[in-house]
Formats: structure tokens, sequence, C-alpha cells
């Protein structure tokens, strides 16, 4: 069993060697991808200098896996308050600026109570004190206006917004294998 207390995720790659998700990255611990080994449902691509003991075996930990079968990607991503804010790259679309996820809200364009509706097309990430200023008001009466027109993203927009917000933790081996569509330096 790894000691010392850390963790060693694997990074899972669809079968066209792409990940599955970007944001949030998608990994696995490592228990989970030693039984999917096992279990012949993924190829290892790529290990950590760390081996887990059973009485009668020793493996190295995998830290990029690839699924055999390919998952294709929902057409439609769930609307939820994170996605929003995804969708917004984490900015207000009011004053622009960015914040953590917990300083953000999500704000209605057309207020609920002059009849609008809690969906992709009327909600926009906004700050505490924009969504403040805002209030009950619609755009035209506060001249506070979306920066973008509010949208149902596709999941590709989604989840190239995410690789713009690299996660905390980014194993080396990793590296080739979620940037290798990017613009190499000359």
């Amino acid at each position: 069993m790894p000691d010392g207390g850390q963790h060693f995720p694997a990074l899972v790659l669809n079968a066209d060697f792409r990940p599955l998700s970007y944001f949030p990255l998608s990994v696995w611990a490592w228990q989970d991808a030693i039984k999917a080994v096992f279990l012949d449902r993924v190829s290892v691509l790529s290990e950590y200098d760390v081996e887990v003991h059973s009485p009668s075996l020793a493996i190295r930990l995998p830290s990029v896996i690839a699924l055999k079968d390919y998952i294709p990607a929902s057409r439609k991503p769930a609307f939820t308050r994170f996605n929003v804010f995804l969708r917004d790259g984490f900015s207000c679309q009011y004053c622009g600026d960015r914040y953590p996820t917990h300083e953000l809200t999500f704000d209605h364009v057309v207020p609920r109570s002059r009849g609008g509706r809690t969906t992709w097309e009327n909600v926009v990430t906004a700050c505490a004190c924009c969504n403040l200023r805002k209030g009950s008001k619609l755009p035209r009466e506060c001249h506070m206006f979306p920066r973008l027109k509010p949208c149902q993203p596709s999941t590709w927009e989604l989840q190239e917004n995410g690789r713009a917000f690299p996660p905390n933790y980014l194993h080396t081996s990793w590296r080739d294998y979620l940037y290798w569509d990017s613009e190499l330096e000359s």
C-alpha cells in the first residue's frame, strides 16, 4: 500500500486517448484503477514508481490509463451551477472580474419575480456585488447587460473552457496526454 498519505490518482483517457473530462479532470483513485486493470477494462499507458503488494503479487500503480471501450460524450451538459460558472469562465458577466467558485452566484437576467426561468438562456455567472446591484431589475432598467448572451453550451465547449483551468495536481506522466493537441513552443 502506498505510504506517506500520498494519493496516486490515475488519469483516465477515453478509448481515443483523450481525457474523459478536462474540468474536472478525469482521474480515478489508485484502487479503482487497479480494479479496472484486473477486470481488463483499461490499458495502462504509464505507471508511478510505486508498487502495491498482495501476498502473491506486486504491481506498479498506473498513472495513465485508457478505457478499452469508447464512451461517447453527452451532447447536452447538465444544467448545474458549476457548469454555468464553467461556461462563463468563472467570471462575473457584469463586471468581467474572475472569482473563485465560492465567491460566485448566478443571476437570472430576467428575474424570476418578472417571469424569468432558471435555464441556460436566462442564467449568468455574477459576483455578489453585481448580483445585489442588479437585484430584480431588467438589464435595460439598471444598464447592466451580460457580456456574453447566455445560451446552452455543448459538452465540447465546456471541455474547451475547462482546459483553460489547469488542475492543482498534474503528474508529469499526464502532460503528454492532456495537451497533445496544443500548439508546440518554437
